[in-house]
């Protein structure tokens, strides 16, 4: 009965390892589109150049989030590949 716990907790334990790269991700994606937007705000408040910095800075935000995503994605399963 123990060894068969000791063998679900190690199944389990190894399923958050592979999962957890993958679950902080979708945070990582928001918060760059959030910071690069509210940096874009903040810009156009300064120069008084609504809504121009706003705009570009929130679409560099997405192509940086998503950039991020793909690469953090592509690494992980390469590094999965390599360790079977």
């Amino acid at each position: 009965m123990e060894k068969e716990k000791e063998k679900s907790i190690a199944k389990l334990s190894k399923a958050y390892q592979e999962v957890g790269v993958y679950l902080g991700l979708g945070t990582q994606l928001a918060a760059t589109i959030i910071l690069m937007s509210l940096a874009g705000w903040w810009l156009d408040e300064h120069f008084d150049s609504k809504p121009i910095f706003l705009i570009i800075f929130a679409f560099l935000g997405g192509f940086a989030g998503i950039y991020n995503f793909i690469k953090a994605t592509l690494n992980a399963n390469k590094k999965k590949k390599s360790d079977k």
